[in-house]
């Protein structure tokens, strides 16, 4: 039966240790000596009957156990901190605080400048990192403090996260404007002569667009596959390829943009946050600047219409 006794402090230790996978760089995190880690790293392991972490050659590495509990001692942590600061009277001025974002290369592109600027004028102290979660990792990284938001499709599913919506984008094709194509309306079969850009970070498969061609039985041609939707324009303006993307990314460049010949559903964006953190001040600040920001109610640069289809053309 394991202590009922166990000092809380071991787990902050404990959690450090998986962080860095290293004692003395442990103790530098914590500002406390090696020979202090190693006492609390003992204790622990007396406590759960386990090694925990096992030295090797590229580290301390944890054990099945340690794995299996991480998560929970985590969110336990974050959920006492947020205790403890609850009833604090949040500053943004004064506020050193670093958050943790996951987010696709196109999202970075229409959030971070805008926010960028807010923090400057209004939180100069508080600082931003951000990173890529594949969305299978999401809600753990979320669970386990890796990343304090996350922002990708609707399509996580986790009582544990919460979630608002970021408003939404349609999609537009792009070329061009010295394109060979002449037309002021891109038909069916005009779009489906033209060679195309694909957009996935997958290796391979079938995206998005081409799922929807798929249940017209159309099917384009893929001259270029890339992994990141903000070069992909860079592609399109310097050859004759065709980009297919979200009409907020394409009215960024000085290029003809045309409404599909097809329906696509629209892409969605949703913010997700962890409910451990759902009373934190200083992310409940930045999480309404993020919905404020991504809602289109901050300051947006002046954007081009695309070309409207003619009723044949639609038809």
């Amino acid at each position: 039966m394991r202590s009922p006794r166990l000092d809380l402090n071991l787990f902050v230790v404990f959690e450090s240790i998986y962080e860095k996978r290293n004692l003395t760089r442990a103790a530098e995190a914590l500002s406390i000596t090696q020979p202090a880690v190693s006492n609390a790293l003992a204790r622990m392991r007396k406590a759960f009957d386990d090694p925990l972490f096992v030295s090797t050659s590229t580290g301390m590495v944890p054990t099945p156990l340690t794995e299996n509990i991480i998560g929970r001692v985590r969110e336990a942590l974050q959920l006492l901190e947020a205790s403890a600061t609850e009833g604090d009277v949040f500053v943004p001025a004064t506020s050193e605080r670093t958050f943790r974002l996951s987010m696709p290369d196109l999202t970075e592109a229409m959030l971070l400048p805008a926010l960028g600027e807010v923090l400057q004028q209004q939180a100069p102290g508080m600082s931003i990192e951000c990173y890529f979660t594949p969305r299978s990792d999401m809600s753990t990284a979320l669970a386990t403090g890796k990343i304090d938001f996350a922002i990708d499709v609707p399509l996580v599913d986790d009582p544990q996260l919460r979630q608002a919506p970021l408003g939404n984008d349609h999609y537009a094709c792009m070329l061009r404007h010295d394109h060979p194509f002449a037309g002021d309306t891109l038909a069916m079969d005009d779009y489906l002569a033209l060679g195309h850009i694909q957009v996935s970070s997958r290796r391979q498969g079938s995206g998005f667009v081409d799922a929807e061609l798929k249940k017209l039985g159309k099917q384009r041609r893929i001259q270029m596959r890339v992994q990141h939707y903000m070069v992909a324009p860079l592609v399109a303006l310097r050859t004759d390829l065709a980009l297919t993307a979200p009409i907020q990314l394409l009215q960024r460049h000085d290029a003809r943009i045309f409404e599909l010949p097809f329906r696509l559903p629209n892409l969605e964006w949703h913010l997700y946050w962890h409910r451990s953190s759902e009373q934190d001040q200083a992310g409940l600040w930045l999480r309404e600047k993020i919905l404020e920001l991504m809602s289109g109610k901050a300051r947006a640069p002046k954007q081009q219409k695309p070309k409207r289809r003619s009723a044949q053309a639609a038809s």
